[in-house]
């Protein structure tokens, strides 16, 4: 029998040798791979459920005001003393300026009131509708030039919440503004839109701008531009309607 090491032998069991290892190597690797996977899956999916959350309301704004409150009011119970507006028209002149707007009260979405009345503050009244793709286009916008500007301190600015519908897309509204970060007081109207009827709403998003004295300046509806918007600003602290003009693309009320 020969003495010499079995070359062929100890060449197969390196081979092997190395094969396992390289196995292993790879079993490994598929392991860090599924593990890698599945966090990133529970990483979406925590972001996703997160997103999905209302935003927290009553909160500081950018803008120097608060966001809406928090709550899952859909609706409110509204009273108006003093007589509605005649509504909007098409095109002509509008008979409703120069009238004494009514007092609106109601409440806010956690149930905390809100009133809109002649007060002796100029002001800027707008009426929104969750569903209303302009409304979805016209409150980031505004909201953006609050942020960068600040709540003006001389000229009040409330929102209606009105034709607001659960079978209907972006529903609930309080969501949708929270979401938005909106930072201007908003009364809930009620099933019937008894405040928007007061104040003559003809479409979305819908514009009401009272003087000092309580009067109405002017009325329009339809997306504004920023410069439209600020002329509206300027319209309440002087009285007088001056080039705010009309507003952009709308949707019909009711």
């Amino acid at each position: 029998m020969s003495n010499r090491p079995n070359r062929t032998a100890a060449s197969k069991r390196r081979v092997t040798a190395a094969r396992q290892q390289s196995s292993g190597s790879r079993t490994l690797w598929i392991v860090i791979g599924v593990v890698v996977v599945v966090a990133v899956a529970a990483i979406i999916a925590v972001a996703v459920t997160q997103s999905e959350e209302p935003v927290a309301g009553g909160g500081a704004s950018p803008s120097g005001g608060t966001v809406v409150p928090s709550g899952s009011l859909d609706y409110g119970d509204v009273q108006v003393t003093g007589d509605p507006l005649s509504q909007l028209p098409r095109g002509g002149t509008d008979t409703a300026v120069g009238d004494t707007i009514p007092t609106i009260a109601g409440v806010s979405f956690d149930d905390s009131p809100v009133s809109i009345e002649p007060d002796g503050r100029p002001k800027v009244v707008m009426l929104l509708a969750h569903w209303c793709p302009h409304c979805q286009a016209e409150v980031p916008r505004i909201q953006e030039w609050l942020d960068d500007n600040g709540v003006p301190d001389d000229v009040a600015l409330y929102a209606i919440a009105t034709g607001t519908d659960s079978s209907r897309p972006n529903h609930p509204p309080g969501d949708w503004l929270r979401d938005e970060g909106w930072s201007v007081p908003t009364l809930l109207d009620d099933q019937s839109g008894t405040a928007g009827q007061a104040l003559g709403l003809s479409s979305y998003p819908f514009f009401v701008v009272v003087d000092g004295s309580g009067q109405v300046v002017l009325r329009t509806s339809g997306e504004l531009t920023v410069e439209q918007w600020e002329a509206l600003l300027e319209a309440a602290r002087t009285g007088a309607a001056g080039g705010s003009g009309t507003g952009g693309e709308s949707s019909p009320a009711g």
